[in-house]
């Protein structure tokens, strides 16, 4: 049986807010998906209290196949406590031999570990659906996107990005908000790739964090209005109810990439795979 530790990356202040506009936390969007493509998987969930996440009672890095790391409300270029302590697990686990995967903050911790850099996008946030999202060269013959399209849409939301890559990384997807959408990095011999969308997003989870974010999206010109942003939700939700509604994937310019939960989450599924071929 394969286990597997996800990390969810929030602080406590994090998860509350998610809280407050009845956002799932990361972690259970992980165990979501995680089971829907393998209910047999054993996963140990942990959250990151304290400036650095502590592993269950007993239990050690070796004993897992794989960590896996969630989004986060910090921000990687800043260096508190809690970034720091959060590198120092993901050198652990990489350095015990444990392979890494991980979305959107999974890829600007595990390139500040290796040495690379995150900054502010200047572009701002790109927030919703990340479109356009094209594989490198590397990409399209990389096992983390065997059965996804070479452009393709993902769910997102984040303000910084990779500037640059450390040694060992190598580059496999962007779009023109962020050169760096994807990455396969090798740290110390062991293997981690992330993306920097949300695989584990589904509708309901963008229209419910569109809520916690309101007042920032109307700030930074996703809305109009209270009332644009109340309408946008309401088409989400709608559509996650009912995705036969294909008006509303007309107006909201969504496909398979998105609305495919087998197409969106196929990175995710490949590796596990790549786990159970020997990652």
């Amino acid at each position: 049986m394969t286990r597997l530790l996800v990390i969810d990356a929030y602080t406590d202040a994090g998860r509350e807010s998610l809280s407050r506009g009845q956002c799932n936390h990361a972690g259970l969007l992980y165990r979501r998906m995680l089971h829907r493509l393998d209910p047999t998987l054993q996963l140990d969930v942990i959250t990151a209290s304290a400036p650095r996440p502590e592993l269950p009672a007993g239990a050690t890095l070796t004993d897992y196949d794989g960590v896996i790391w969630t989004g986060s409300n910090l921000t990687a270029h800043k260096a508190t406590p809690e970034v720091l302590g959060q590198t120092a697990l993901l050198r652990d686990h990489m350095a015990a031999g444990v392979p890494g995967f991980g979305s959107c903050w999974a890829v600007q911790l595990a390139v500040v570990a290796a040495g690379g850099t995150v900054a502010a996008n200047p572009k701002g946030r790109e927030f919703g659906v990340s479109r356009k999202i094209t594989l490198t060269e590397a990409g399209r013959t990389h096992p983390l996107f065997a059965g996804k399209p070479q452009v393709f849409d993902g769910y997102t939301s984040h303000e910084d990005e990779v500037t640059e890559l450390p040694a060992g990384a190598t580059l496999l997807a962007g779009n023109a908000f962020s050169r760096v959408q994807a990455l396969a990095l090798e740290l110390g011999g062991t293997q981690f790739w992330s993306v920097q969308y949300h695989p584990e997003y589904e509708l309901e989870d963008v229209a419910r964090l569109s809520v916690v974010r309101r007042n920032q999206l109307i700030q930074q010109g996703f809305f109009a209005d209270e009332a644009d942003g109340v309408a946008y939700v309401e088409t989400l939700e709608a559509l996650h109810t009912d995705p036969t509604l294909t008006h509303l994937a007309f107006r909201m310019g969504l496909d398979s990439d998105v609305l495919d939960p087998a197409v969106r989450t196929a990175e995710v599924a490949a590796w596990l795979k790549a786990l159970h071929d020997g990652l």
